[in-house]
């Protein structure tokens, strides 16, 4: 996540060295900035993967400018869910800005987020924690974790007999320590600081197990150059010592300056999810989530991956992505609702209820990011009792003129097609406003990007 003085120079060279080559293999998800994948797969449905990613937004030049976190999710990583913001600086009453990499877990029929952010009061990276009772979130802060300054970068791991570890470091340094239950707190007396055991080693650790031993993968600087490599060691305890094994992704084309990755078993194949500059064309503060097939040799060393056409998105070039936004979720999620309220009374919702009270002037509001202006196919999903009238506003523009967009009634929920709308790169809001509709119910919006 962090650059030294040098970085500048040393990313031009790099860029100007693949400045003519082309690639063929597609970034995961493309209507997105994304980094820092964070991949799990969640106890009782392991047909399901879902990713934890921080956000990059378009235009920038510094990973200053990074503010919230986004979950995806595929059952065959051809077809993607986005779920929008899931959290941001503005629901973190402690943090101040720098929303890098995050982490999840499954703990006691919670979902957390472990996130990093400055914290106001202080001026330090702290590790922070958030819950949700469903894994797409949105998740509510709760505090950070106690006893860690410096918290840049965390992940979280759970051993098989239930207890927590926490990996976190930058700059050089990597720090581990066993957690409390409740995951508020490291237990001080475990904490070793394990930077010496890392070759190269910068920032972003990643642990997992195979085979009954335990992984750190990390992003490396070689020779303190940039840009970032990823190297792993191994031990037998999940606190170390650990012993360096080598690079599992060495540079490549039209990386970014930075990589930052997790690694992952997903219907009997191993996964090794990272970050490039592919869908930037090696703009570095932009990123994009990447992932490889990753394979073991027979002593348990990492076979070397070299992202090219043979990538796991060129297996699947069909591949897409709709956001999915329930619209209960509200300010929590990016969006508001205004004068509207959350029901449950009708059955056959999803998420956690419906909005509803659409009288006067009362409305509901989600929020969609994109990487680049494009077109998308906005749908909603409905219970209207009668034909009515609704402002739909997409950004600055009406969908209609001043009589409203005609919705016919509906049989119970019914998914609607509103047809196409005009996103422009960055933050979208979409509003919608019925014509007095009291009993209309609305459960979720989707927004299918339109693939050229």
């Amino acid at each position: 996540m962090r650059k030294n003085k040098s970085f500048i120079a040393n990313i031009i060279l790099f860029l100007l060295i693949y400045a003519n080559h082309s690639y063929s293999q597609q970034p995961l998800i493309t209507h997105i900035f994304a980094a820092d994948p964070s991949a799990h797969v969640w106890p009782g449905d392991t047909n399901k993967l879902w990713l934890y990613t921080s956000h990059d937004v378009p235009g920038t030049n510094h990973h200053a400018t990074m503010s919230d976190y986004h979950v995806f999710s595929t059952s065959d990583m051809k077809n993607w869910i986005d779920y929008g913001q899931v959290l941001s600086i503005d629901n973190v009453d402690w943090g101040i800005s720098y929303a890098w990499a995050c982490d999840a877990c499954y703990r006691h029929g919670k979902y957390y987020l472990i996130f990093c952010m400055f914290e106001k009061a202080s001026g330090l990276m702290r590790t922070g924690l958030a819950v949700s009772d469903v894994p797409q979130g949105p998740f509510t802060n709760i505090g950070y974790i106690k006893g860690i300054d410096l918290g840049q970068d965390p992940a979280l791991f759970i051993d098989d007999d239930n207890t927590p570890y926490l990996y976190w470091g930058a700059g050089g340094k990597c720090y581990a320590a066993e957690l409390t239950d409740d995951l508020k707190s490291i237990i001080p007396s475990t904490m070793i600081d394990l930077s010496d055991q890392l070759f190269e080693l910068f920032e972003g650790p990643w642990v997992h197990k195979y085979q009954g031993k335990y992984y750190l993968s990390y992003p490396g600087l070689p020779d303190k150059k940039w840009p970032e490599e990823m190297y792993y060691a191994i031990a037998g305890k999940a606190l170390g010592p650990y012993k360096y094994a080598g690079k599992y992704i060495p540079r490549f084309k039209m990386q970014s300056g930075t990589n930052h990755g997790s690694i992952i078993k997903f219907k009997n194949n191993w996964i090794a999810f990272y970050h490039s500059a592919w869908l930037s064309e090696g703009m570095s503060e932009v990123r994009n989530l990447m992932a490889d097939y990753m394979y073991y040799n027979a002593d348990g060393t990492i076979k070397t991956i070299n992202p090219d056409a043979a990538g796991i998105s060129n297996a699947n070039p069909d591949q897409h992505c709709i956001i999915f936004l329930e619209a209960e979720n509200g300010r929590a999620a990016g969006g508001r609702l205004e004068g509207t309220v959350v029901e449950t009374s009708l059955g056959g919702y999803s998420g956690k209820g419906y909005v509803t009270g659409f009288v006067r002037r009362n409305y509901v509001e989600v929020l969609v990011q994109v990487a680049k202006d494009m077109k998308a196919v906005l749908k909603i999903r409905i219970a209207a009792d009668q034909d009515f009238a609704a402002d739909i506003l997409v950004g600055a523009k009406m969908m209609a003129g001043w009589d409203g967009l005609k919705i016919k009634k509906t049989k119970g929920w019914e998914e609607i097609n509103l047809g196409e709308v005009q996103l422009k790169e960055g933050d979208n809001k979409i509003r919608f406003t019925s014509h007095d509709n009291a009993d209309l119910k609305i459960d979720y919006f989707i927004i299918e990007p339109v693939y050229k």
